[in-house]
């Protein structure tokens, strides 16, 4: 089983070594890992990965290889599993019931009823429709459900329906070597290309060096040209998180097409939207981030501007002072969101959601309206569509 776990991780591309595969099998042997699946999923990674970006691929093996897996143990254990416990707690309505349960009513009233609960409440609830707690219609907990609240205490969404989130989320990065499962997305980025040859002469220039040869009584006299490179360049913004989980395999994809077709691009992640910091490694983001005002400064106006996200989210996370989903931001989104179109004369937003869908959900209406319908599906005709937008 470990020699079959070893290859296929070779075959996913994590470059692990036959040195690292047998100080796996010497720590096996010394009991390191003591029959427990997580310490071995622990020990296995820190012998056999060496790069970060390539958790995710030996995540996907390690499950593959080892799924449905026991350990035996020496100690049996009592304990209820806490996830047991909390599936108690969570509320399930129907739809009509769903419908009955009003908000609040704004932002505002959200966030000054929050304040007042966290100054009344002095212990735990659960059920109720008033205090910060577990499985009810309150606006404020976990498990439960309300049109319009704040998520405090759940691993992930369920609902959709917070307009802010009191908890420290984790994302991975994108993938940028996922095999692309057809050259079109690929084919459709191509439109967007400006030849031009400069530098150093490095390339052959065979009609010339012809001529010259014939020129010259049949004597060799090779001419060389600067090679001949696309000039775009590209600043890319990657929305991560949250409801973007749905479209990770086509982010992924367009990712690493973009990666191959451009020279020149720089990434960035967000999350629902722009705010005034980006960031480049999901894992370091809340110490490690970029203001955006900074990037605004360093890549100048002649890169084309490409933010990829579905736009779904609540309207206030848009509109409002403090409104993003995980932290008080000063500005609203489209202060920033103008701020950039304002920069970048080139910018287009693709949506991952399919372009029927996008009337129903008012987040996206108004992202549309503010990137003045340079709104595009995130299929291969949208692509199309967006780089020629973008080459005008």
């Amino acid at each position: 089983m470990f020699v079959n776990f070893f290859l296929d991780l070779r075959k996913a591309k994590v470059p692990a070594s036959l040195r690292e595969y047998l100080t796996l099998i010497e720590a096996v042997q010394a009991g390191t890992a003591n029959f427990s699946v997580e310490d071995f999923y622990y020990l296995s990674r820190s012998c056999l990965v060496k790069d970060e970006k390539n958790l995710d691929k030996f995540d996907r093996v390690f499950a593959q290889t080892f799924n449905g897996l026991e350990f035996a143990s020496e100690e049996v254990k009592a304990e209820i599993p806490e996830e047991w416990l909390r599936k108690i707690a969570e509320k399930v309505l129907t739809p009509e019931e769903m419908k009955q349960i009003e908000a609040l009513g704004g932002w505002e009233k959200l966030m000054e009823t929050l304040k007042k609960r966290l100054e009344e409440q002095k212990g735990r609830h659960q059920g109720g429709s008033k205090w910060i707690g577990t499985g009810g219609t309150s606006p404020f907990g976990a498990h439960g459900y309300n049109p319009e609240g704040v998520r405090i205490g759940q691993e992930k969404s369920r609902h959709r329906r917070a307009v802010k989130v009191w908890d420290k989320r984790e994302y991975k990065n994108l993938d940028d070597t996922v095999e692309i499962g057809t050259r079109n997305i690929k084919m459709a980025l191509r439109r967007l290309r400006q030849w031009a040859r400069d530098g150093a002469n490095l390339e052959l220039d065979l009609p010339d060096t012809i001529k010259s040869t014939a020129n010259n009584a049949g004597y060799l006299d090779l001419k060389l040209v600067p090679e001949r490179r696309n000039k775009v360049k590209v600043l890319a913004l990657f929305d991560i998180g949250g409801s973007m989980d749905d479209h990770i395999r086509v982010c992924e994809e367009l990712f690493s097409a973009a990666r191959t077709e451009f020279k020149h691009m720089e990434f960035f992640y967000f999350h629902n939207c722009v705010y005034e910091k980006l960031w480049r490694d999901n894992k370091r983001r809340h110490h490690d981030f970029r203001p955006t005002q900074e990037v605004l400064n360093t890549y100048g106006h002649d890169y084309k501007l490409i933010l990829v996200g579905d736009a779904t989210m609540s309207p206030y996370e848009i509109v409002y002072p403090g409104g993003s989903v995980e932290h008080w931001n000063e500005e609203s989104g489209e202060v920033w969101l103008h701020r950039l179109m304002a920069t970048y004369p080139k910018t287009v937003w693709l949506n991952p959601v399919a372009e029927k869908y996008w009337d129903y959900t008012p987040s996206v209406q108004h992202i549309r309206t503010l990137m003045q319908n340079r709104m595009f599906p995130l299929t291969l005709d949208g692509l199309e569509r967006a780089m020629r937008e973008l080459s005008r």
